[in-house]
């Protein structure tokens, strides 16, 4: 019991199939996106409340949500961007779900993913939103140039276009950097420079990426966690890139089964949660090595990795988790989807002893 514990705290089943979920800033209140049986998009907003989780507003639209983020959103005017299965990109008011605020056709085919950076005080600069679609594009945003992107970044003539699974922003440290980390199925890692517009650098992990995360958008690179198949997620150390061995990284097996994605807890960049294909969520700790990088024989700087430690995992369904989010305001508290139409809410305790 010196261990953290997560507790499902609250279960709640719903009628529809659920594939993300996030807290709204500043509150008690989380947003839920899926899609109902008939294909249509639900937009739900519910509430924690005395143990137990009420429904404050729904809305449905005509095509199934897919993902969504308050990354570029501000703490006075609460609003979700979120992606959808036909490839349009909106910006929804949480006052007023009638309408969006903000409409484009993103994509020609669905939106797997989408991040967003600038709001909530996270990150110098404008605010932007990136999505990945399955037309093998990936589109920079910013929600007051209306319609079009600011930089599209997509496979070359006759190069073979790819599922995009991930994106993520990061390096965000000042008014000038600013760089996306991109996943896609058959194994890619892409790392675009959004300073210079071009590709910082590229890998391949073997099998598809189904999630990245930065540990922190706001700070120089530090730590990229990238999940995907077979068992396996990658640890990446961002602080040092070596002109031929790239950034030194780190591979755990987890979950036997894929690993759907990777959170970061919000006050400790060092604690993340992995979510597994088999219903599970593990949490884990890294820890630095003595020294962050050394030298070559050619007297190039190489990056040197730590090590990872399980903290605590549990099996919360039979199912795959499918969203998770950590609450920026409550240490501890998170919520999660998964396939099995159920919404939990999450405690784990002990966090502030790490």
């Amino acid at each position: 019991m010196d261990k953290p514990q997560i507790i499902a705290h609250v279960q709640h089943s719903l009628n529809y199939t659920l594939y993300d979920c996030k807290w709204i800033p500043r509150s008690a209140k989380f947003v839920v996106l899926g899609s109902h049986p008939r294909g249509t998009g639900a937009l739900e907003i519910f509430e924690l409340s005395q143990g137990e989780v009420k429904l404050m507003k729904k809305a449905e639209k005509p095509k199934a949500f897919k993902c969504g983020t308050f990354g570029a959103s501000t703490y006075h005017n609460k609003s979700i961007a979120t992606g959808d299965f036909e490839g349009k990109f909106q910006i929804w008011d949480l006052e007023c779900l009638e309408s969006p605020t903000y409409t484009a056709k993103g994509h020609k085919e669905i939106i797997n993913c989408i991040d967003a950076v600038g709001g909530l005080g996270i990150g110098e600069g404008a605010p932007e939103i990136v999505t990945g679609s399955r037309d093998g594009k990936v589109k920079l945003w910013d929600p007051r140039q209306k319609d079009d992107p600011v930089a599209i970044f997509e496979p070359c003539d006759g190069e073979t276009k790819r599922d995009c699974w991930a994106v993520g922003f990061g390096h965000a440290f000042n008014a000038h950097d600013r760089c996306i980390a991109t996943g896609y199925d058959n194994g890619d890692l892409k790392l675009f420079d959004l300073r210079k517009m071009a590709l910082r650098w590229e890998f391949n992990l073997g099998n598809g990426i189904c999630d990245l995360q930065f540990d922190r958008k706001d700070i120089e690179m530090n730590k990229l966690v990238v999940t995907g198949l077979e068992s396996k997620f990658h640890v990446f150390d961002m602080r040092t890139q070596h002109s031929r061995k790239g950034f030194a990284h780190l591979t755990e097996k987890a979950h036997k089964s894929t690993v759907w994605g990777v959170k970061h807890l919000c006050q400790n960049r060092d604690l993340f949660v992995t979510l597994g294909g088999n219903g599970s969520v593990n949490l884990w700790k890294y820890d630095y090595p003595s020294q962050r990088c050394t030298t070559d024989t050619e007297g190039e700087k190489v990056g040197v990795m730590g090590s990872l430690c399980p903290l605590q995992n549990i099996h919360l369904s039979t199912q795959p988790i499918s969203g998770f989010d950590w609450s920026p305001d409550k240490l501890g508290l998170a919520v999660c989807t998964s396939f099995d139409q159920n919404l939990r809410v999450l405690l784990v305790t002990k966090l502030n002893l790490y």
